[in-house]
């Protein structure tokens, strides 16, 4: 199978398990929306899990991005075996590394719960606290889900990571349907440790497959720990720096009206589907190839990558936002009017994702560009211009937020966002020379000028027909399914009309893949 094909199954794979685990997700945050709904509990709770959640990611994240290519390197020069060991002997000193954290959170959590969330006071401000010492423990589990992410994708197993959501909501799911009228919002807390730590047992089967066997010992002078370790500290400040950008909307959102954080944390999830599900299938697959090419001398082959790469990302995003801007408010209506989530609550959150989704192609795009740099083995730039974004979306909140409350602070992520991801893109050109940016606007034109026939097909379908459907649930979600399924056609349609290569070839890796299929039933 060429590695074509190979990356498109695995693509393919990914986007399909990502569709699942997300949809999953949704039930989730439905099920936290009914039980909790929109108020000064969800608030405080969300500070809380973000507080947490920097601190996972992190590790998550860092570790499964530089350890790939440390560990090629380790399997090319001293074989599998080495790199098994090494495997845990870095796993080894992640759950210190962890364990350190956790004290530290605990002891300073009163310091970031202020920081997070300066408008919290009494009551409030104490349960923010208590929640976010309940969630601590998951650091440790992040950061073993972390190293066996990582080893993992070395061995180019790419299901575990996409699977992972399905354990991590299933704990959620059981805990909001039958326990949380009795544990309330703190066993929510104690649900998001667990549910992280049920990541790992999605993974060991994957680990058992590829002969990894655990062993207890550390030893500091591996030269190979040292490097990650170098690696590592870009990496770490280039994720807390992108996190930064969470914490200040949300401590800016404490001093609005309630429901504000909870708003923005709504509005985010939805925004993050399509980032969740197809971009992050797409850069995951892709860097492995892009750290490939990047150590051969001529850029030739990387140019294509990235060019596909971005091609690609903007034929899914253009579409995504204008269909999103066009059903914001049904969008958010199925997935949270219920219970205690009311008809205001719909209102803040479809406002403040309305801003958000005018985002989506930047997020997109600085989440493959990233890859892109750390393939080139240069941490430092996308380090720098996450700086960049922070100072942008702090300046932008405080214009902002005086004119629109909460929907500013989406709308100045959005620009911060978008910038910084198009300063991304032009720095390559010192890197790895001219990478025809006619090629990217020419795409993306067509891209915008299919997604906007599509856009109005959608708002004159969906819009005479949703009065006579409104209050019945299922024929709601019905129509704006099949008007989303109708607006898909169409746009596919249009674009493969234009001609755009990325589109041409997935149509021929198609049909040369239903002729073998067809060849193989025969025989």
């Amino acid at each position: 199978m060429s590695q074509s094909k190979k990356a498109a199954k695995s693509i393919l794979i990914m986007i399909i398990l990502g569709i699942g685990g997300k949809l999953f997700g949704f039930i989730r945050e439905m099920l936290i929306a009914a039980r909790f709904g929109s108020g000064i509990e969800t608030d405080t709770f969300f500070i809380a899990l973000t507080a947490t959640s920097l601190c996972t990611s992190l590790l998550t994240h860092s570790l499964s991005t530089t350890m790939i290519p440390v560990l090629s390197e380790i399997e090319e020069r001293e074989g599998k075996e080495k790199k098994r060991i090494y495997t845990s002997n870095l796993l080894n000193l992640i759950i210190l590394v962890s364990l350190a954290i956790v004290l530290l959170g605990w002891l300073f959590s009163p310091l970031i719960i202020k920081v997070l969330a300066h408008g919290f006071e009494g009551d409030q401000f104490d349960l923010a606290v208590t929640l976010m010492r309940i969630g601590l423990p998951a650091v440790i589990f992040a950061g073993i889900v972390g190293v066996y992410r990582g080893y993992l994708q070395s061995e180019l197993r790419f299901v575990e990571y996409a699977a992972a959501p399905f354990p991590f909501n299933f704990t959620y799911i059981i805990f909001l349907i039958f326990l949380s009228g009795v544990f309330g919002i703190k066993g929510l807390m104690v649900t998001s440790v667990l549910a992280v730590g049920a990541q790992i047992l999605i993974q060991l089967p994957g680990i058992k497959k590829t002969k990894y066997q655990y062993h207890f010992f550390i030893d500091l002078k591996d030269q190979y720990i040292k490097k990650i370790f170098c690696l590592i500290f870009p990496v770490i400040l280039s994720v807390t720096v992108n996190d930064l950008n969470v914490i200040v909307d949300r401590s800016l959102a404490s001093t609005l009206i309630e429901g504000s954080i909870s708003a923005l944390n709504y509005s985010s999830r939805l925004n993050g589907f399509i980032l969740a599900i197809f971009i992050t299938a797409i850069a995951t697959v892709l860097f492995p190839l892009l750290s490939k090419e990047a150590a051969k001398e001529s850029n030739d082959n990387l140019k294509k990558l990235i060019k596909n790469g971005v091609n690609i990302i903007l034929l899914i995003t253009i579409p995504a936002t204008v269909g999103m801007i066009v059903l914001t408010q049904p969008i958010v209506r199925l997935a949270f009017e219920r219970g205690a989530f009311d008809a205001f609550a719909t209102q803040m959150t479809s406002t403040a994702l309305f801003f958000y989704s005018l985002g989506l192609i930047g997020m997109a795009l600085r989440i493959f560009m990233e890859r892109v740099y750390y393939s080139l083995q240069d941490t430092r730039t996308p380090m720098l211009n996450g700086f960049l974004a922070v100072g942008l979306n702090v300046v932008l909140n405080l214009i902002l937020i005086r004119f629109m409350a909460h929907a500013g602070l989406a709308l100045a992520t959005s620009i911060a966002t978008t910038i910084t991801s198009v300063l991304l893109i032009y720095g390559l050109r010192r890197k790895i020379g001219s990478l025809k940016f006619s090629d990217f606007v020419r795409c993306g034109f067509k891209s915008l000028v299919s997604s906007l026939v599509m856009g109005l097909l959608v708002f004159l379908t969906y819009y005479p027909l949703e009065s006579k459907v409104l209050g019945n649930t299922i024929l709601e979600l019905s129509l704006l399914l099949g008007v989303v399924s109708l607006g898909a056609v169409v746009y596919f349609i249009i674009i493969y009309l234009f001609k755009v290569d990325e589109i041409i070839w997935f149509v021929n890796l198609l049909k040369k893949s239903l002729k073998s299929k067809q060849i193989l039933y025969k025989e």
